[in-house]
């Protein structure tokens, strides 16, 4: 289970993941086509194979689907995103950097979200300055396709998620 949550402690997305293994660019989960995520209010089932990258400084987690009808990668920009005890958490900072597949392209959304939490929460300035930063970064990566935001990374990523069992995904997704 992958458990976002809100600065302020609320809850967010929670999505069935199973791990996948690691790399030189942090550990990688996987979501399967037809597994569940949810928030409050919210239920939804993913509508393609998806891998997850999480790197080891805990700023984001950047989901790249394989056949998702709208959207190739969103990193949802985040803060202590790492492993507890019980799976995979999070706190979610508003800022994604989203790839659509469409004419929209690649650009960084939810900036008003962004602005008004900054403002509800009081997010440190210190945290504003790094994530606003690090956005930046991330958009200008995957507009570059610089590997792992490349398809190449992600295909690997792909291939371990698709030789997992439904077993294995029953006892790893929590």
């Amino acid at each position: 289970m992958f458990r976002w949550r809100k600065w302020d402690g609320r809850d967010h997305w929670h999505r069935d993941v199973v791990y996948l293994g690691s790399d030189e660019w942090g550990d990688w989960v996987g979501q399967r086509r037809g597994w569940r995520a949810h928030r409050p209010g919210v239920e939804a089932v993913s509508r393609s194979d998806a891998v997850t990258l999480i790197p080891a400084d805990g700023t984001f987690g950047a989901t790249t689907w394989d056949a998702h009808p709208n959207v190739r990668i969103y990193i949802d920009v985040g803060w202590a995103v790492g492993f507890d005890g019980e799976g995979l958490v999070g706190i979610d900072m508003d800022l994604d950097v989203v790839k659509l597949v469409d004419e929209r392209g690649i650009f960084i959304d939810d900036v008003d979200e962004w602005e008004e939490h900054r403002e509800l929460f009081g997010y440190p300035p210190d945290v504003v300055s790094r994530l606003e930063a690090l956005a930046a970064d991330l958009e200008r990566r995957v507009k570059n396709e610089e590997a792992p935001f490349d398809d190449a990374t992600a295909e690997r990523w792909f291939t371990v998620l698709r030789a997992v069992t439904a077993d294995e995904a029953a006892t790893s997704s929590g």
